[in-house]
């Protein structure tokens, strides 16, 4: 049996029940396998794969906390350090009622790859809680946030593990825990990435995964001798990084004509009124059903549907696994050409093998949703240095990045003779920076 095989094998094993985790190391592994067998014995003896699919730490704690009718109750808390040779900890806190140590453990291997890629000096990481910010008072929210961040921060700092926003962890949360980090600590340090403008946060920050994915999406079209100028495009969620998305395409020239929630889709043949989504989903935190009122020449549907509009360009954006291999079948015969990732891990194995296979270019989310970590580094750079960059700054930074990305990818996967496939490139360019990291530093 080979190396890859015998680790994905003890993967499996000794981390049962983790569905999620397995595909991401699937992955990975599948696609670095031309590097790992023109070396395997070192490999095999230096036990690199299982220290790279083995967190160096796992921290799972109970976080009480009394809600607004004087009741207590319990949600549990995680964070895994998962890699540490090219950087501090970094990645986002995810608050979902489907958090568990398996999807956290998912987004913190991802982590590792895309932060390395950005070029920055960051390792990877990944938290967050299964409690659920939705309906929640804002004194609730503020009272698990700050009984989360009394455990959290005996194993967080500047210097040694940065968390960022992720799923339900938005401005307030991110600002109730810095007070509280604060508070504990008796220190005021870039501990946190995704804060308020007053204390310490970035520029371009909320835009920047938006933003991102729409620089890496146009630099693919443009190596391709083509632009998102004119182009259709669908978008599924209505967070972040939809909304962010969404106002870069059509910045750059194109039309999206649909976003979505965790309870139906819009269509919108105009384009999407991005004003009115921010309205919706920022201020009033309400339905897309409410989208209808601000454009009536609009549809609204209940369930799952985005994928089956007609479009030149897919950014799913929304949440893992949402593009399964239907909604692929659906995508190509409508002829789309692109599908960039905004989400992390979006698309289904098998989806992701049928747009390979049927000539759709294809860039996975360690790659193309890499630009809101960049931007929470590029936020840790300005806390250190005491300073605070120009949105324009922040923005230009943060395309060269994008940009050299892609070039990266696209040369990794040429130079192991699997030209235009992406996931192959971004996974082998991302090891390739941790691999001669974790040498240099011996068996830590």
């Amino acid at each position: 049996m080979s190396y890859v095989d015998e680790v994905l094998e003890s993967v499996i094993a000794k981390n049962p029940a983790e569905p999620e985790f397995h595909q991401a190391v699937r992955e990975v592994l599948e696609s670095i396998r031309p590097v790992i067998e023109k070396n395997e014995d070192a490999f095999r003896k230096d036990a690199l794969l299982e220290r790279i699919t083995n967190p160096e730490r796992q921290i799972k704690f109970r976080v009480p906390w009394v809600d607004d009718k004087g009741n207590v109750q319990v949600n549990t808390g995680y964070r895994v350090q998962f890699n540490s040779a090219i950087g501090p900890y970094k990645g986002g806190l995810r608050l979902h009622p489907s958090v568990n140590l398996g999807i956290i453990k998912f987004l913190g291997f991802e982590q590792i790859f895309k932060n390395s890629l950005t070029g920055l000096p960051i390792g990877g990481g990944k938290g967050g809680s299964d409690f659920d910010p939705k309906g929640k008072s804002d004194r609730e929210v503020m009272a698990f946030c700050q009984s989360f961040m009394t455990e959290l921060c005996k194993y967080i700092g500047a210097d040694t593990d940065v968390p960022a926003g992720d799923i339900g962890t938005g401005a307030r949360e991110i600002g109730y825990m810095f007070g509280q980090y604060k508070r504990l600590r008796g220190v005021f340090e870039g501990v946190l990435t995704g804060k308020g403008l007053s204390y310490g946060g970035s520029l371009a920050r909320t835009e920047a995964t938006g933003y991102g994915l729409l620089y890496i999406t146009e630099e693919l079209l443009k190596s391709k001798g083509d632009s998102l100028n004119g182009k259709t495009v669908v978008v599924s969620g209505a967070g972040n990084v939809a909304i962010y998305a969404i106002q870069k395409a059509q910045q750059l020239g194109a039309k999206v004509v649909t976003c979505s929630d965790s309870t139906g889709w819009v269509y919108d043949p105009d384009g999407i009124d991005v004003a009115a989504l921010k309205e919706i989903k920022e201020v009033k935190r309400a339905r897309l059903t409410e989208y209808k009122s601000y454009r009536p020449n609009s549809e609204y549907h209940e369930g799952k549907g985005v994928w089956t509009v007609k479009a030149d360009i897919a950014l799913p954006c929304a949440t893992q696994n949402e593009l399964g291999i239907d909604d692929a079948k659906a995508l190509v015969a409508n002829g789309v050409k692109a599908v960039c990732e905004g989400a992390n891990m979006p698309t289904t194995e098998e989806a992701t093998k049928f747009f390979q296979d049927n000539g759709v270019f294809f860039i996975p989310g360690k790659a193309a949703n890499a630009g809101g970590v960049a931007t929470s580094a590029l936020e840790m750079s300005q806390n250190s240095e005491r300073l605070s960059w120009t949105f324009d700054e922040v923005d230009a930074k943060l395309k060269g990045i994008m940009v050299n990305l892609f070039h990266n990818i696209d040369d990794a996967a040429k130079r192991y003779g699997f030209e235009g496939n992406y996931v192959v490139g971004a996974n082998i360019a991302g090891f390739e920076k941790v691999l001669d990291a974790m040498n240099a530093q011996g068996i830590v």
